[in-house]
């Protein structure tokens, strides 16, 4: 997957709490998961996903998920967010 929709999303809240709370609160369109992220998180954050019918993209890394959200440091998840 290429970083590209992770970039063209309006508005993005990164990081593994904040994704879970936007998915919990029915905000997220549409969740970003790193590949090479510790799957003790990733695997509840897929489920909580599939409870709430929000769609899962995986992208390579921790480090190019970071980038395309335009931060320093890798990103486990992020959210795309409808508000």
């Amino acid at each position: 997957m290429s970083n590209e929709i992770v970039i063209q999303a309006e508005k993005l809240t990164i990081g593994t709490k904040q994704a879970t709370r936007a998915v919990e609160l029915g905000k997220a369109a549409e969740v970003f998961i790193a590949k090479d992220a510790d799957p003790r998180i990733t695997t509840k954050m897929v489920n909580l996903c599939k409870k709430m019918g929000v769609k899962v993209t995986y992208v390579e890394s921790m480090k190019s998920l970071g980038k395309a959200c335009g931060i320093e440091v890798g990103a486990a998840m992020a959210a795309a967010v409808n508000e």
